[in-house]
Parts: C-alpha cells; sequence; structure tokens
C-alpha cells in the first residue's frame, strides 16, 4: 500500500507554474544577457511554490512559519548585503551545506513521525516506497552537508586547498558506501513503524556524513569549482527526494532541475578539464599521493616592469587579449579593467577577454564579475573559442590567473593540473602578467613556468592598483 496526498486542482497548477518558471530561470542562466531576467523568473517561480504551500501547510502554525521565514530571511538579507564576490564560492557551498541539512532533518522528522507525514499506514508502519525516498534523501542530503562544509572551509582558507591524501581512501570510501547501500536496503526491508527498526536511518546518516567529508578532502583548489558544481547537484537531488517523502511536486521539480543542471554542469566542466567524471563523484580526482604539490619556488630570474613599460606595449599592440582571475576578483579590479579595455579601443586596439571554465572558485565567476563591469558581452570568449587566437595576439594581459595558464598542465606529469586545457597565453608576443608577490603559488599549489619565459613581463603589484596606473598612463 502507498501513501496518496490530495493536492487540490489548483495547488497542482500553481506548482506546475513555478516549475514552468524554474525551467525559464535556468535558460536565462545560461547567457549574461538574459541572466537578470533569469533571476527574476527563478524568484517568481520561488514565491508562487512557498505560497502555495504556505497555504496548504496543515503541520505548522502561521505565527510559527512566519517567524521562521522572518529569521531565515533577515539573515539572508543581511548575509547577501555584506557578503563580497571574492566570497560567493563560499556562499553557495553554504547555501548546498543548508539544503543538505534540511533534507536530513525532514527526512530524521518524517522518520520518527511517519503518521504526521502521511507516509504511514493505520499501524504505523511506514510504506516501503517512503523509506524508499526518505532513506535516499536522508543520506544524499548528509553527503552534500558535510561535503559542503569541507569545501566551504577550503574556499575560505579554513584549511588548505591541497589535497588531504587518506591512505586506502578508495577502499574507505567504497566500504562506506557498500555499508550505507547495505543498511538502506534492511530499511526498506523492515517492516517496523516509524522508528521502530532502531538505529538503521541514523547510521546511515552518520556514515554519510562521514562518506561526504572523506569525498571532498583529497580534491585540490584547481578543482573546487567542479566540486562546488557537484554538491549543486547533490543538493538538487537531496530537495527531490524529500519532495517524494513530503508529496511536494514543487519540490520534485525544482530539486530535479537542480540536480540534473547540476550534474550537466559538471560533467561539461570534467571534459573540459580532461577529467573523469566517475572520478569526480567518487571524490578521486584530486591530487595523486605521488603527485608532485608544487614544492619550493626555485629562485629563477624573470623580467619585471612598471605600469609605463605595460601601457606602451598596450597602446602600440593592434590585438590584446585580457585573461580575468581570481586575483582580478580579489582586487576588485573589474571595473577598472573594463576602463581600460575602452582606452584601448579608443586607440585602435582589438581588445578581447578570455574566460576559463574554472577561472575563479566556481562556474561562471569571471563571467559575472565582466558583467557586473558591463563588459560588452560579445567581447567575451570561452576558452574553446578563444585559444588559437593567442598565436596572432601582440599581448596577453593576464590579470591574477595562475592555473589556468600554467604550461605545467600540458608538460609535467607530476602536476596535480595535468591534462587540464589552458589558456594559451605563451603563444602570445608578449604576455603580461600582473601578480602580487612572486612569493606563492597558485591554489593547487603549483609554481607557474609562465613567469620565467622570455616573452613574460611581471607586473608585481596589486591588480586594481596597477591597472590604474595602466589607465593613468594611457
Amino acid at each position: 500500500m502507498e501513501h496518496v496526498v490530495n493536492t487540490p486542482a489548483w495547488a497542482l497548477l500553481a506548482y506546475l507554474v513555478s516549475g514552468v518558471l524554474f525551467i525559464l530561470a535556468l535558460r536565462g542562466l545560461s547567457s549574461p544577457e538574459t541572466s537578470r531576467a533569469g533571476n527574476r523568473y527563478g524568484m517568481a517561480g520561488m514565491l508562487i511554490a512557498v505560497v502555495t504551500t504556505l497555504v496548504m501547510q496543515q503541520l505548522a502554525g502561521i505565527l510559527e512559519i512566519a517567524v521562521a521565514i522572518a529569521v531565515g530571511g533577515a539573515i539572508g538579507l543581511v548575509t547577501a548585503r555584506r557578503i563580497a564576490m571574492t566570497d560567493m564560492p563560499q556562499l553557495v557551498a553554504a547555501f548546498h551545506s543548508l539544503v543538505g541539512m534540511a533534507a536530513v532533518l525532514v527526512g530524521l522528522a518524517a522518520w520518527l513521525n511517519p503518521a504526521a507525514f502521511g507516509i504511514a499506514d493505520s499501524a504505523g508502519q511506514i510504506f516501503a516506497i517512503s523509506r524508499v525516498e526518505l532513506a535516499l534523501g536522508t543520506a544524499i542530503g548528509a553527503i552534500t552537508f558535510s561535503g559542503s562544509i569541507i569545501a566551504f572551509a577550503k574556499l575560505n582558507g579554513n584549511m588548505s586547498g591541497a589535497p588531504i591524501i587518506l591512505p586506502g581512501r578508495h577502499l574507505i570510501n567504497f566500504g562506506i558506501l557498500g555499508g550505507i547501500i547495505v543498511l538502506v536496503v534492511l530499511y526498506v526491508l523492515s517492516g517496523a513503524g516509524g522508528a521502530g527498526e532502531g538505529s538503521l536511518i541514523p547510521t546511515v546518516v552518520a556514515l554519510s556524513f562521514l562518506i561526504g567529508f572523506l569525498l571532498i578532502i583529497p580534491i585540490g583548489g584547481a578543482d573546487m569549482p567542479v566540486v562546488v558544481s557537484m554538491l549543486n547537484s547533490y543538493s538538487g537531488w537531496a530537495a527531490a527526494a524529500m519532495g517524494f517523502t513530503l508529496s511536494n511536486s514543487a519540490m520534485i521539480i525544482t530539486g530535479a532541475l537542480v540536480g540534473s543542471s547540476g550534474a550537466i554542469l559538471s560533467y561539461i566542466m570534467c571534459k573540459a578539464m580532461n577529467r573523469s567524471f566517475i572520478s569526480v563523484i567518487s571524490g578521486g580526482f584530486g591530487q595523486d599521493a605521488t603527485a608532485a604539490g608544487g614544492g619550493p619556488v626555485i629562485d629563477r630570474p624573470y623580467k619585471t616592469g612598471s605600469a609605463d613599460d605595460a601601457a606602451f606595449l598596450l597602446k602600440n599592440a593592434e590585438k590584446v587579449i585580457i585573461v580575468p582571475g581570481y586575483g582580478m576578483a580579489v582586487a576588485q579590479a573589474q571595473h577598472v579593467l573594463r576602463e581600460m579595455g575602452d582606452l584601448l579601443e579608443e586607440q585602435g586596439v582589438d581588445v578581447r577577454y578570455a574566460i576559463h571554465p574554472v577561472a575563479g572558485r566556481m562556474p561562471g565567476h569571471m563571467n559575472v564579475l565582466l558583467a557586473e563591469a558591463n563588459v560588452d558581452y560579445e567581447k567575451v570568449f570561452e576558452l574553446e573559442d578563444i585559444n588559437s587566437d593567442f598565436g596572432q595576439a601582440d599581448v596577453a594581459f593576464v590579470i591574477g590567473a595562475n592555473d589556468v595558464t600554467n604550461p605545467a598542465a600540458k608538460t609535467d606529469k607530476t602536476s596535480p593540473i595535468y591534462g587540464m586545457p589552458i589558456l594559451d597565453v605563451e603563444k602570445a608576443a608578449t604576455t603580461l602578467f600582473i601578480k602580487r608577490s612572486m612569493g606563492g603559488a597558485g591554489y593547487a599549489g603549483v609554481e607557474n613556468e609562465l613567469f620565467f619565459r622570455d616573452n613574460t613581463m611581471m607586473l608585481l603589484s596589486d591588480a586594481k592598483k596597477m591597472v590604474e596606473e595602466i589607465v593613468k598612463a594611457l
């Protein structure tokens, strides 16, 4: 026997409308030009879904819900207003952790009091299909929560961005995953109602928390944007599973959209980075134990220049390709960078922008920053569309993009970024590279061979300050 919840026709129609709006939101977010409209569609869809659910709810009083919304809304508003764009990846990871924990709490509440959720028969036994939904939702939610916490800590600098390699980690992970599967099967087959089967569900949750932690710690900083995308997918599937438990079609639709779109994005990014998608979801595509972690910086000769030197090269160039990276985001240099590009174009220079799929700390990070600075969308190109043009460029202007321009990805098989496609800035006649100092490697912990090339000029300064000086010289 399965549970049936009689949802009013008007509510089903409202959920259908919200689902259509969510689809339009995803479509809008596929392009910078339509991203604002996409966000508006998403907000409208969520408003309809929330209001519909509140009107239908019977589990809590309106006052309780209003207080919860007020508290959560206030926290979200203050956080969103205070967060810097450079910290957006951490914020996204934190949001994923909250979605995961919400799924766990809903699952545990349904497990403890199934009658209140309409998933038990008259004898108090949870329906078999509801056991599957509940177990999967809590497990995926727990993995999402703990994995997102580690991702947040790595992105926020609370723990090292370098891979943390545990001996026999794959055997440990498969052992824990096997244990979770066995416990879920035992739970589904158990006949007791509610919490009567003992500690099966709490054990599933505990093991899921553990494997979420173990899946993310071996992944290095260079691969963190894919991790954020992957956790986004996990949070969607957790929400979808809880939607089945709650018999809420809006949650099912939303969760499925988020889960599938996150999985597709992760696959696309893995392909762009020459990584294995299976290795990603198993937490094994970080640095191997035998791979080099960058090591000490070697004292080698390199060329340095001033803002005047850079301005001279830029204004005498015919083609300039600008490569933004996380250093630009930290310095908040996108606005003055656009000003520099505008000045060069006024002097007849062909200026374009090259974006690597994993530049920054989350998918689309650089696209968002350039859009914020009102850079013309038609001048922004992805790696596969512009990489062949570096050979014809007079100047490649790199502003804080380290790992995604590192030739070691093509030559050093011991490097943790080996095999990752990079922007071929080295092929330009001259590469101008803005970096705060020569000390320290990129987020992946690897020294950039590009710094010591004959055609590279290092501009050692804060990114925003250096570009401002270049603008004055222009």
